[in-house]
């Protein structure tokens, strides 16, 4: 049985910038911040299964107070260490994903955080990352993960990782964004990055400006909500500031 875990940095606005703000609603108005803001949740999630310890995507990177990284806490909370996690898989490498891959520590030194793990990269998307740059990609925070050994790429429409994690290529909310199926034999957990960020998107069909390709992505919200009704998918939710996990 897999085991889920949300790793929220918090809740943010994000405006026309692409600059991710904090926000809380006890101190802070939506109203006040630059129109056309969008409030969202930035949440990796940790997943725990018979063979791996599962991180799906990275964040943005945000520390705590104490200058600890938040991924490395909130997975501490859940009785974790990160050097136990065993796969790291992005969807996308915008910097709200994909930020916390590395981390510079205390002396300026570059480190994987996630020292013993396994990145999956989709080799399209790093390319088109790397060509396109900010400020929906920083560069500075890809390139050093190139370098360090641990990266196995995903390459093709679809594949498989260790025979029970599905990779597909979707494309819709940027041009080399992938999606995975992680099937156990005994749960099926769906994680769609920002192809099904919010419990809403699969339940009304609508285009969203912010999709590089916004009927594509109607149309993938609305397959990947048929499907995972009939099998009983989970649904893993990156910026649902209310639901982090859903079914239907």
């Amino acid at each position: 049985m897999a085991e889920i875990y949300p790793l929220s940095e918090g809740v943010f606005t994000v405006g026309h910038d692409k600059h991710f703000v904090p926000f809380d609603d006890t101190q802070h108005i939506l109203n006040e911040r630059p129109t056309g803001s969008l409030l969202v949740e930035v949440q990796p999630f940790m997943v725990v299964t018979d063979r791996d310890v599962i991180i799906l995507d990275t964040g943005l990177g945000f520390k705590t107070k104490d200058g600890v990284l938040q991924i490395h806490e909130n997975i501490r909370e859940h009785g974790y260490e990160p050097a136990a996690v065993t796969k790291v898989l992005q969807s996308h490498l915008h910097k709200d994903h994909a930020g916390c891959m590395v981390f510079k520590d205390n002396n300026g030194i570059v480190n994987t955080t996630f020292p013993n793990a396994d990145y999956y990269l989709y080799r399209p998307e790093v390319d088109f990352a790397l060509k396109k740059g900010a400020p929906s990609y920083i560069t500075e925070d890809i390139e050093p993960m190139l370098a360090t050994g641990q990266v196995k790429w995903l390459d093709g429409e679809e594949g498989w990782i260790d025979c029970y994690i599905k990779f597909t290529h979707s494309g819709g909310h940027c041009p080399q964004h992938v999606v995975y199926l992680i099937d156990d034999g005994k749960d099926k957990v769906f994680y769609g990055g920002d192809e099904a960020p919010q419990l809403k998107q699969l339940k009304m069909r609508y285009v969203a400006k912010y999709d590089f390709d916004g009927k594509k992505a109607m149309e993938l919200r609305a397959r990947y909500a048929e499907q995972g009704r009939a099998e009983a998918w989970k649904f893993l939710f990156y910026h649902d500031v209310k639901s982090a996990v859903g079914s239907f």
